[in-house]
């Protein structure tokens, strides 16, 4: 588990699961080949990690030479991964207050399943929940708070692409009870829901009752992300007050996904779900 600010993006990652699998394909240890190269000591760990500059092309091809990487179908598909692992995102304008990578790998991904026992999933919030959720937080300054919701608002944007991620979200009851001492953010953040889940095909929308009782998200916020692309393994983010959490070994990731699995089966259904928010507008 990386230490958040130093995590690589999915583009980063992907670029350096490569290169480590041309060198373990060449049967070379990161020793031996940095030594072939007389590269200072750790300059390859830092690039197979992602975490630091991407290579400049005269690197890369002097790893695809030592490789012997000969296929120019395959050596152009590696410059043309460096190229999007060197690209700044629009989030990147929002380092100040989007600081743990999050959002860049919710953008990629093909599915987001999350667990909600606080506040509404960011991908939902109307801007006046979003500023109240931060100011609430009492870490922000004002300007830091609109900047965050300016973030959020486009991040929002990912659930109205042609390649909009599959978004299935259970947020806890309390939630939604939590907003009646706000009865006008109440009322526009809940139709804001119905809105979303009414008319958005990817997004899943569920309500798990109180009633329910203890349930197998206990720890509390949760999302698991899933990639369509084999050389993107599943991540769990868990949120805390600061920098979340990523856990992304395939024993980890089964354990929540079954703890999610649980907490969907036990709540309402969709349509159920939409019918209770809806009677809470109207309450």
């Amino acid at each position: 588990m990386a230490a958040q600010k130093d995590r690589p993006s999915i583009e980063r990652r992907r670029f350096a699961a490569e290169l480590r699998s041309m060198r373990e394909a060449a049967g070379m240890t990161i020793e031996e080949a940095r030594l072939a190269l007389d590269w200072s000591s750790g300059r390859l760990n830092h690039i197979e990690g992602g975490r630091h500059s991407v290579p400049d092309v005269s690197a890369l091809k002097a790893l695809l030479d030592l490789y012997e990487v000969k296929d120019p179908a395959r050596r152009d598909a590696l410059l043309a991964l460096r190229k999007e692992a060197r690209q700044r995102p629009w989030w990147h304008e929002y380092e100040d207050v989007l600081d743990d990578g999050y959002v860049g790998f919710e953008a990629r991904a093909r599915r987001i399943t999350a667990f909600h026992p606080i506040v509404v999933h960011g991908l939902l919030q109307t801007p006046a929940y979003a500023a109240a959720s931060a100011r609430a937080s009492l870490a922000r300054t004002e300007e830091e708070i609109e900047r965050i919701v300016e973030a959020r608002m486009e991040r929002q944007k990912l659930l109205s692409r042609p390649d909009a991620p599959e978004f299935r979200c259970v947020l806890d009851e309390a939630v939604l009870l939590r907003l009646a001492v706000a009865p006008d953010l109440a009322r526009d953040q809940l139709r804001h829901l119905v809105d979303v889940a009414e008319a958005v095909d990817t997004v899943t929308l569920q309500v798990l009752p109180i009633s329910v009782g203890l349930h197998g998200c206990m720890h509390g916020s949760t999302v698991l992300l899933d990639y369509e692309d084999e050389r993107d393994p599943s991540l769990v983010y868990l949120e805390t007050r600061g920098r979340g959490t990523y856990l992304d070994s395939s024993a980890q990731v089964a354990d929540y996904r079954v703890a999610l699995d649980d907490v969907a089966a036990e709540s309402l259904s969709r349509s159920a779900s939409i019918d209770l928010i809806k009677s809470m507008i109207t309450d």
